[in-house]
């Protein structure tokens, strides 16, 4: 997919990322947000085995639209929406399974780099998408799958990376404020971890704040049961020859 195509499907599909929506819309909220990160990587370009295996079991089973273990049977994505490339890779099977176009802005088709220019640039598209989420009425009543990069979803040093600023899904989906989770929200999502799903849900789409936090860790039937697992924050096992880094 070009830049150009992939910017026209998120302008169309995330209507109002510019920024033309009042604050505190009403009736825009969703009524649940999925959140996944993307499969194990093999270099900045590509998933390794692990990964891609992953990526097949999410679509077969957990993100399924026909499978009993799915969180979403019955409950449509009005979006699939991805960040970067090895959440596009991970989510494309996914969207091949509900017959629906990926949504990921152009940065998305782009080797990912750790440095503070590419973390800035995805910082503002998390900070638009969210924003979108929150104010755009289209959502209202919907869940919205996101396949994303856990830096932007949870990091205590992203966050003081750049102090002062909005950027991570944990702030700004303002999940330090949900109520009724032992510890609160985790401030960063361990690097090891690519089996939780975190799951919000909103009983007012005038909410700001998630009604509900909820943690989700995969355990995948036959034949994809031998994915890895771990405890959270816990080191990942993984054979010999994964080619994961």
């Amino acid at each position: 997919m070009t830049a150009r195509r992939a910017l026209a499907l998120l302008a169309t599909l995330l209507a109002g990322l510019a920024g033309t929506l009042p604050a505190g819309n009403a009736d825009a909220a969703p009524r649940r947000i999925v959140i996944v990160r993307h499969g194990e990587k093999h270099t900045p370009l590509t998933l390794c085995s692990i990964g891609k295996e992953r990526a097949q079991a999410l679509a077969a089973q957990y993100l399924s639209p026909t499978s009993p273990m799915s969180l979403l049977r019955g409950d449509p994505p009005a979006a699939i929406l991805a960040m970067t490339l090895h959440t596009v890779e991970t989510a494309r099977p996914i969207a091949r399974a509900w017959k629906m176009k990926l949504v990921a802005p152009p940065i998305g088709y782009v080797p990912i780099r750790n440095d503070r220019y590419f973390n800035a640039k995805l910082n503002t598209v998390n900070q638009r998408v969210a924003r979108d989420l929150l104010e755009n009425p289209r959502w209202h009543g919907k869940t919205v799958l996101m396949v994303w990069e856990h830096f932007h979803i949870a990091s205590a040093a992203l966050e003081a990376e750049f102090a002062g600023e909005q950027i991570t899904l944990r702030q700004l989906l303002n999940l330090d404020r949900v109520k009724g989770v032992p510890g609160g929200v985790p401030k960063t999502w361990p690097n090891p971890n690519y089996n939780f799903f975190w799951i919000l849900t909103y009983d007012r789409p005038e909410d700001t704040v998630p009604s509900r936090f909820e943690v989700i860790r995969q355990y995948f039937a036959e034949p994809f049961a031998n994915l890895p697992s771990n405890n959270w924050g816990a080191p990942e096992p993984r054979p010999p020859g994964s080619g994961c880094t």
